[in-house]
């Protein structure tokens, strides 16, 4: 690479249909290129564990009001591990990254992503680590919404039957007793709700790359994503 260019970081922003390996793509990305995976799940589950810490979810539920009046509190980091070079999770300056990882927090998660302000909240937080650059990514209005000035936009597709073939494969080598027809139903249904949701509707930047991930192997995958962001960066 270029002397002048192998400092220079760019944001990436992957979107796509559900079961194309999104998170799998952008998570090795980072991990090539020396990037944060900003990972968006993991930042609402550290909304979660502040709302438990503070008493403001139990049993299943949330106290609305209350959260979103303390929204202003909470500041989220993504660092990468030295050692093992992986991400890690950090809430107001502490690691959190097994703690949001447990039972308590799964539990309560799901009502906390659901907030309108609190997915505004991260949203601002994701856009103000953008600026850092060095960021991947992954979800369904990353490069048209999070990061709409992203060096590099990619939406990762694949045909249905071919999705649910490998959910299937997946299910079945876990000894599920499963069928093929449902689960392809069900991937037709995901991708109607994800493309006409009201909030964070599934859409394609006008300017992204197609990966058509159908019939290729996770590794080339990987080396087609990798080639791109090389030359996004060099430019």
């Amino acid at each position: 690479m270029n002397p002048k260019t192998e400092n220079k970081k760019i944001v990436i922003a992957i979107d796509g249909h559900s079961s194309c390996g999104k998170s799998t793509v952008a998570k090795q990305l980072a991990q090539q290129l020396g990037y944060i995976y900003l990972d968006s799940g993991a930042m609402y589950r550290a909304v979660t564990l502040f709302a438990l810490r503070n008493k403001l979810a139990s049993n299943g539920t949330v106290d609305e009001q209350a959260l979103i009046s303390r929204l202003a509190e909470i500041k989220i980091e993504f660092r990468v591990n030295a050692t093992t070079k992986q991400n890690e999770t950090y809430l107001n300056g502490e690691n959190v990254e097994e703690e949001i990882r447990q039972l308590p927090v799964a539990n309560h998660v799901s009502p906390v992503a659901t907030i309108r302000e609190v997915r505004a909240e991260m949203v601002k937080q994701q856009q103000l680590m953008g600026q850092e650059k060095g960021i991947v990514m992954d979800g369904r209005d990353i490069g048209t919404v999070v990061f709409p000035n992203a060096e590099l936009k990619i939406f990762m597709t694949a045909s249905p039957e071919v999705r649910a073939q490998r959910r299937y494969d997946e299910l079945t080598a876990k000894g599920q007793q499963v069928s093929f027809e449902e689960i392809l139903n069900n991937v037709e249904e995901r991708d109607r709700i994800d493309s006409s949701r009201e909030v964070s509707p599934l859409k394609q930047a006008d300017d992204a790359l197609i990966l058509d991930n159908s019939h290729l192997t996770r590794e080339e995958q990987l080396q087609w994503a990798i080639t791109k962001a090389q030359e996004r960066i060099a430019k």
